[in-house]
Order: C-alpha cells, then structure tokens, then sequence
C-alpha cells in the first residue's frame, strides 16, 4: 500500500509519520489489497485535525476525518473510523460472497 502524508501549517516530524505508518499495519492486517492511504495533517488554532482517505479495490473510496486538542489523539481517532469502516465493507463483500455460494448450490 502506498502512504501519503501531507500537513498544511504543520510540519511532519518523524514521530508524527511513524504514528501513521504504525495505524497503516492495522490497515494492512485486515485488508492486504488496499491500493493507497492519503493522509493530511492540518492545525487551525487550537485544533489539531487528521484526514484520511483510503482507496479500496472495487469499491469507493473510504474516508473519515477527526478533530481534536491533540495531533495524536485526532489521528488515533482517524484511523479508528477508517478500521471501522473498512471491516464494515469487508463484512459486505464477504455476505454477498457467501450469498451467491447459498443460491448456486440452492438452484444449481
């Protein structure tokens, strides 16, 4: 999977892109065909927001964005949105797979 992270009005220390690429393996770990993860950290006075735009194969791209006090703590949050919704597609083409298996023996 390819990783992009961009910040406006931040600079991206180490320890901010090794917090990402250590969310990236809990991506990977659920879905080994992710093609590309699109990160941007921005700072607006006081808020420290993170989004996230994750392409899936044959599917829309999933995205999810989080505001908070904290940098790490808005990225934690990103990331468990996009688990959240990565396991719900996960689960939808694993249903409709296994759906079509029932009807093929059902009628075949």
């Amino acid at each position: 999977m390819q990783v992009q992270l961009s910040g406006q009005k931040i600079e991206i220390t180490p320890a901010l892109r090794e917090r990402v690429n250590g969310h990236c393996e809990r991506l990977t770990r659920l879905e080994s065909r992710l093609l590309e993860l699109s990160v941007v950290l921005s700072v607006d006075k006081l808020q420290q927001r993170c989004e996230g735009t994750l392409k899936v194969p044959g599917a829309a791209p999933l995205h999810a964005e989080a505001t908070e006090s904290d940098m790490y703590v808005s990225i934690d949050t990103m990331f468990d949105k996009l688990v959240a919704q990565l396991r719900k597609h996960r689960d939808k083409v694993c249903d409709k797979h296994q759906r079509e298996v029932r009807e093929e023996r059902q009628y075949g």
